[in-house]
């Protein structure tokens, strides 16, 4: 039989899954982790709910603080794809969380719980990767930040203790930063993408000021290569630069293969929406 127990703190949450010895986890939305205690892929004596915590600020929140978008931990996914400052500061993220399974999956789940499942093949993580943002998270005592790029490690892991509690997403705000996501579902759309690509970019005068190129769901964990984009530092993003950019991204990627594609065909798929997402970010600089 598993216990549920309801939390109004950070550190009341944290000490439950900590006392749990392993047997305990958080659970918000539970869009995942009930689902995988139906099929039996997951056993836990104690289910410790975190919708109801009060003294985080900006828990249930999504502002900007300084040079800072935060979105907390208890926001939906639903929540993050409506909101105005999301889709003005990070369109790529409110796209992502936007074309997450359906629309009752995002109503109840949150992007903190989104990342703390690490799931390889969901829109948000490459996007988060791509923007810099930083995962904070409290750890009874403390809090502190984790750069997306360092908490995902492999196929639904991450680099958290499994009593740190995601409290909140931190992206920066950049001048003159555009950001693009187009996820390429082989079957239907509110299937898991076949092929995710986030792209973040800045223009200093017509040229590319900085570019960050992420491939999810093709790999354990969000795939770059910024030794790739960063030879279009100074250079105008031009479609040849483009093309070579998304010929390159596809020669690099060790793609798995399952039931949305087979290597070759995720290798050629992120060749094609690589490029396309580049375009996106390069029109979105011209208006």
């Amino acid at each position: 039989m598993v216990t549920f127990v309801r939390c109004a703190t950070a550190a009341d949450a944290v000490a439950a899954v900590r006392d749990g010895d392993g047997t305990a986890k958080f659970v918000g939305g539970g869009t995942a982790l009930v689902l995988l205690l139906q099929m039996r892929l997951v056993q836990v004596d104690t289910l410790v709910g975190v919708r109801t915590i009060g003294d985080v600020p900006g828990w249930s929140g999504i502002e900007q603080r300084g040079n800072v978008l935060w979105i907390g931990g208890g926001v939906t996914l639903a929540e993050v794809a409506g909101s105005a400052l999301v889709r003005g500061y990070a369109p790529s993220l409110a796209r992502a969380a936007s074309v997450v399974g359906n629309v009752r999956v995002r109503n109840a789940a949150t992007l903190a719980g989104n990342i703390a499942e690490a799931d390889y093949a969901s829109d948000p993580p490459a996007v988060l990767v791509s923007l810099d943002a930083s995962v904070v998270v409290h750890d009874g005592a403390r809090q502190r930040a984790v750069l997306a790029r360092d908490v995902f490690t492999d196929f639904y892991t991450t680099s958290l203790d499994e009593s740190d509690l995601v409290i909140g997403v931190a992206v920066p705000l950049v001048d003159g930063s555009v950001s693009a996501y187009r996820k390429f579902a082989s079957r239907s759309m509110e299937d898991r993408p076949c092929v995710g690509v986030a792209v973040s970019a800045r223009f200093e005068d017509g040229a590319v000021g900085a570019l960050e190129v992420v491939i999810g769901a093709v790999s354990g964990t969000p795939q770059r290569w910024p030794e790739i984009t960063e030879r279009a530092w100074g250079r105008r993003l031009a479609a040849p630069l483009m093309a070579t950019i998304a010929d390159r991204y596809a020669d690099a990627v060790d793609p798995i293969a399952d039931i949305r594609g087979s290597a070759w065909y995720r290798r050629e798929m992120v060749r094609v929406n690589v490029r396309r997402a580049l375009e996106e970010v390069a029109a979105s600089a011209d208006d």
